[in-house]
Parts: C-alpha cells; sequence; structure tokens
C-alpha cells in the first residue's frame, strides 16, 4: 500500500497544479466533510496534508462528503487538495499471480507490481446491447450437479446463496481450477473475509499450484470501509482489462451480501434516506450498474471475450426471500442454492438444484447434455416421489426398487469433494456407465475409482482423451449415446482398470 509520505507528495503536487484548497470541517467516521473544492466531482481523488487518501462521494451545498481510506483519525482544520482526476488503479500483465488491495497496490509490500503501465476508473458505464453478443459456449466448473442440472455459459452472472459455511466458498473455488485449466483468467474478489478466510485462499491456490495464474482483489473486515466497498468495482475493472484483450474473464465476487452491509452503513452515517432493511434507496442500482459490466462481448468486431461473474451472497437460515437476496436475484442469470438441510445429511455439495435456476445456460448444452439434462430432471423428481412414497410405508416392488437403486448410484456420482474436478466429456462417460447399468452392482468406492481413474487418463493419455471426445462428439442425442456406450462398456472398464503411472 502506497505509504503516507507517498500521498503526502502527491498533496502538494496537486495543490500547485489545481490550485484548489478545502478544509476538514466535520468528521463522521468514514466520512469527512470538507469546506471547499468548488471544483471537486463524484468519484474524483482527493489527498489529505497529513497523508491519506479519499474519495469524493457527495457534494453537498456547503460541504464535500469525502470517504477516507483509512481508520486512523484525521484531526478537524486539515487542509485537503484535489488530484483533479477520477479513482483508477493500474491493470495489466503484472498483476497475474499476485494479491491485491482495492487501490491496486500489492497487499503484501515486499511483492512488488511490474508490466502493470495502464490505469483505468474504476466506475465504468457497462456497454451496450449492441457490444454484446449472445452467450453460446458453456462454462464448466468441473462439479457435476452444476455442468449438468444448472449448466452456466460464458457470459453469464449467475447468483450463489445459502447459508454460512455450507460449501459456497468451496464451489467457486473448484470452478476457478477448472477454469484455469481450460486458458481462462479467473479473479477472486474478497469483499470484507476475514483475514483467515483470505489466507485460506491463499493456501488453496498455494495447494494446486494456481497462485501464478490466478489475481485476488481483498479487503479484510478490519480495512477501512472506503476498502471495503471498492474491492467489487476495481476485480471487475481488472476483468475488464483481460476481457478488452480478448481473454474470457472468471470473476467470483464473495460476497456482495457483506457488500451491502457495509454500503448500508456508510449510507446511514452520511444521512441518506434509509429504505427497507435500512439500505439505501440507491443498492439495486449499485448492484445492478456492477454485475451489468459481466456479459459476453465483441472484441474488434470479429472475436467475442466474456467476464463470466459468480456473486456469492449469504443467506439466514435458508431464506431466500431477503431485500438483498431477492435484488441479486433479479438481477442476475440465476442461482445456484446451497440447502442447508442438505448440507447436514452429508450431501456435497450441498446444492438444491429444484431450487436453483439458470436462465441462459441451457442454451449453450450440447444435444447430448441437453438430453442428459432432460433425463436426470424427470429422474430425480421421480426419485424425490417416490422417497416420500416409500416414508409411508408403502410396498417395495421391483419398480421402486430400481429406481432408489438407480438414486443411489446417481447420488454417487454427484458427490462431489474439492479435489475431484472433472472434465465435461469425463462426466458424460461415468454417467453414461452409470444410466446404462454397467455399474449397477459397483460399490460407491468403486464407482468413485473409475470417476478418478478416468479423469487421470484423460489428463495424460492422449488416445484415451481423443477416444472419449470421438464418442461423445460423434452422437447426435443422447439415446444414440447410450447407444455406443452400451456397445464399448467393456472396453472402457477393461481400459479403466488397468493401472497406470
Amino acid at each position: 500500500m502506497p505509504s503516507s509520505d507517498n500521498y503526502k507528495e502527491k498533496y502538494k503536487k496537486c495543490l500547485e497544479e489545481v490550485k484548489e484548497i478545502g478544509f476538514v470541517e466535520k468528521i463522521v467516521p468514514p466520512i469527512i466533510y470538507v469546506k471547499g473544492l468548488p471544483g471537486a466531482r463524484i468519484w474524483e481523488v482527493v489527498y489529505f496534508e497529513n497523508g491519506y487518501l479519499g474519495l469524493v462521494t457527495s457534494l453537498i451545498q456547503d460541504y464535500v462528503e469525502v470517504l477516507v481510506f483509512t481508520n486512523d483519525g484525521i484531526p478537524i482544520g486539515t487542509p485537503v487538495s484535489r488530484a483533479d482526476e477520477i479513482l483508477q488503479i493500474p491493470v495489466g500483465e503484472g498483476l497475474i499471480g499476485k494479491i491485491i488491495t482495492s487501490l491496486g497496490t500489492p497487499l503484501y509490500e515486499n511483492v512488488p507490481l511490474s508490466n502493470v503501465g495502464e490505469k483505468r476508473t474504476i466506475d465504468n458505464p457497462p456497454i451496450g446491447i449492441s457490444g454484446r453478443e449472445r452467450v453460446t459456449h458453456p462454462l464448466e466448473t468441473g462439479v457435476s450437479m452444476v455442468d449438468f442440472l444448472i449448466p452456466l455459459g460464458k457470459g453469464q452472472r449467475e447468483l450463489v446463496l445459502g447459508d454460512r459455511n455450507i460449501g459456497k466458498t468451496t464451489f467457486v473455488l473448484q470452478s476457478i481450477l477448472s477454469q484455469l485449466k481450460k486458458g481462462s483468467i479467473c479473479i477472486y474478489a474478497a469483499i470484507g473475509k476475514k483475514k483467515s478466510a483470505i489466507k485460506k485462499v491463499e493456501e488453496f491456490f498455494d495447494k494446486y499450484e494456481v497462485r501464478d495464474k490466478s489475481i485476488i482483489v481483498a479487503s479484510s473486515s478490519s480495512d477501512s470501509i472506503g476498502h471495503i466497498y471498492t474491492t467489487p468495482y476495481s476485480a471487475m475493472t481488472i476483468a475488464e482489462y483481460f476481457r478488452d484483450k480478448g481473454q474470457d474473464v472468471l470473476l467470483i465476487l464473495d460476497d456482495l451480501t457483506e457488500h451491502a452491509k457495509y454500503y448500508r452503513e456508510l449510507s446511514l452515517l452520511s444521512k441518506k434516506f434509509p429504505g427497507r432493511d435500512a439500505y439505501p434507496g440507491d443498492i439495486f442500482y449499485s448492484h445492478a450498474r456492477l454485475l451489468e459490466r459481466a456479459g459476453n462481448f465483441k472484441i474488434n468486431n470479429k472475436n467475442t471475450a466474456s467476464i463470466t461473474c459468480l456473486v456469492v451472497a449469504e443467506t439466514i437460515e435458508g431464506d431466500m426471500s431477503g431485500y438483498i437476496q431477492t435484488n441479486l436475484m433479479s438481477i442476475t442469470d440465476g442461482h445456484i442454492f446451497f440447502d442447508q438441510d442438505l448440507y447436514k445429511r452429508g450431501k456435497r455439495p450441498a446444492i438444491n438444484h429444484f431450487l436453483s435456476v439458470t436462465r441462459v445456460g441451457r442454451q449453450t448444452q450440447s444435444s447430448v447434455r441437453w438430453g442428459i439434462n432432460r433425463e436426470l430432471t424427470s429422474f430425480l423428481i421421480l426419485q424425490n416421489k417416490t422417497e416420500r412414497f416409500i416414508h409411508f410405508g408403502a410396498e417395495v416392488n421391483e419398480g421402486i426398487k430400481a429406481t432408489l437403486s438407480m438414486g443411489e448410484r446417481v447420488n454417487f456420482f454427484f458427490d462431489q469433494s474439492m479435489e475431484e474436478i472433472l472434465d465435461m466429456n469425463v462426466q458424460i462417460m461415468i454417467f453414461g456407465l452409470i444410466w446404462t447399468g454397467v455399474l449397477r452392482d459397483y460399490s460407491e468406492g468403486k464407482i468413485k475409482f473409475y470417476m478418478n481413474q478416468a479423469q487421470k487418463y484423460y489428463n495424460i493419455d492422449k488416445s484415451f482423451k481423443e477416444k472419449v471426445d470421438k464418442l461423445i462428439d460423434s452422437c447426435q442425442d443422447f439415446n444414440q449415446f447410450l447407444g455406443k456406450i452400451s456397445s464399448q462398456h467393456k472396453d472402457i472398464i477393461e481400459y479403466l482398470e488397468t493401472v497406470k503411472t
């Protein structure tokens, strides 16, 4: 983070160039009311004589309202100069592999930035409809339940919501691992998180050796509100830089309910009129303007590049009808709901697919994936009804036994740990073996063994990968795929049984 001496020098420079000075008249931390600065603009940077940075958030008749990026006290009467520039952060290839603050500075002072020559403002208007393209390419998360039942597309904005500590962050980190394998740029924005939570994300990236391929924009709960408030905007600006370079970006905003709480605090302190649940009336506009910056965009009138945004939101006791949660639902293109009851029953990931929605992801599915989605959705509804039916002591006939048995194997398939990141075609192949009954008499451990073997060989054996891809890509629909997998299952099982190093 820049030193106070650096900001003191900038104060003097701005005072000489702009020739406007103001003075601190009133303090309501973290809001400072400055008298003077007649040319100030919203989102403009100001510097304090004692070495602090501020951001103009409102223009009042007699005062300029400034949000300061510090928790330290600033004395009344402190001189202030304005920079005559909107808040900007440095962007560039040099950010990859780094963990930075919302101002684009290294979180750790011993890790300097390089190759970040360009600067961009953090509050940019969204690109209009003429600059966008239809979402056509699938985004693989590596999590089978999502990829099959709640498919996502590149450029989609999807809400990930649920109670605290039931797997939301685990899911988005799995998605990052999957997309890094596909060559996307991945940005994780930690918004007002505990320092221990930020450290865990760092350790996760180090464990899977992807730190040098991703970017973390972090603000902790102990940082100033200014840092926390600007974190998602800075992360989106960095995503736009790589999008303009023609690269697909996966952006994680974790989480916007926390961001809304700090924005509410900021608004109440600045005496904005409170609305529902004491949130300011412009909270919807603030989040909508931010999330509209994601999407699938035209680049140079030829190619496309996307910003896929996974927005994390927290619920309380599974209540999806909260003000911020419903706001975000109406802004995004669907939601993935993590259910506390499923989590307590040991289901991982604890996703309630019946209460989850994807609005544009299905249009990116191949005919085989679309067929799987249709068959699985119908089957899971039947399984749910059957389980409720036998709960009342109904007689279990052969049809009910077959449904329950298949449901058990499907649950084995969907149950994934953090380490199990599966390519789409591997998921389809294993599911085909389960759906055709080839793995009917196999235990959960054996099914997991085949899944891990298939993914391992798909990564290291080029001929096996080509064979699997050809098998799936040559099928016109799901039924044709089932026919082919049935005729070739012996060779596939025999291959997966072999042990390779």
